[in-house]
């Protein structure tokens, strides 16, 4: 079973653009969720805040007009309260925020993205690699591994 990708973004985000565009490059397929749609639900936050290792912390932007503005004590919500909170003002979130079924990444980092390139990819991709087949073997991150291999 493929693992689903979804981004959740927001319409004038350049970073999010980056992020969908960087997905495309890669032929990679992924589910854009608006974090102004009615399908932004509980379960999305739940999942969000379970995968992200510092909570709150790593999903909420303390520099949005909301937070700035409300006098907000995070840590004293409940998990119910906080969803709630979050469905509420949605751009209290920072984004681009991408999940599969193992990791979470916010914002755009082109260096952390490669981790959602899907495994089998990969492995593809350092197989030709291997085999001197890259079309882009001359340029390509994996050479020199496969080179110190075979040493």
């Amino acid at each position: 079973m493929d693992t689903m990708i979804k981004i959740y973004t927001s319409p004038s985000c350049s970073s999010c653009r980056k992020v969908k565009k960087w997905f495309e490059d890669h032929k990679i397929e992924y589910v854009e969720k608006s974090i102004f749609s009615a399908s932004l639900n509980e379960k999305d936050i739940y999942e969000i805040l379970e995968k992200s290792e510092n909570g709150t912390e790593d999903i909420i932007s303390t520099k949005s007009k909301i937070m700035k503005e409300g006098n907000y004590d995070l840590e004293k919500m409940s998990m119910s309260q906080l969803v709630k909170f979050i469905l509420d003002n949605p751009t209290v979130l920072k984004r681009p925020i991408i999940v599969d079924d193992n990791k979470i990444q916010i914002g755009y980092n082109s260096e952390e993205i490669r981790a959602f390139i899907p495994e089998e990819i990969r492995r593809l991709v350092r197989l030709a690699c291997a085999k001197g087949a890259c079309e882009r073997y001359e340029f390509c991150e994996h050479k020199d591994d496969f080179n110190n291999q075979n040493t």
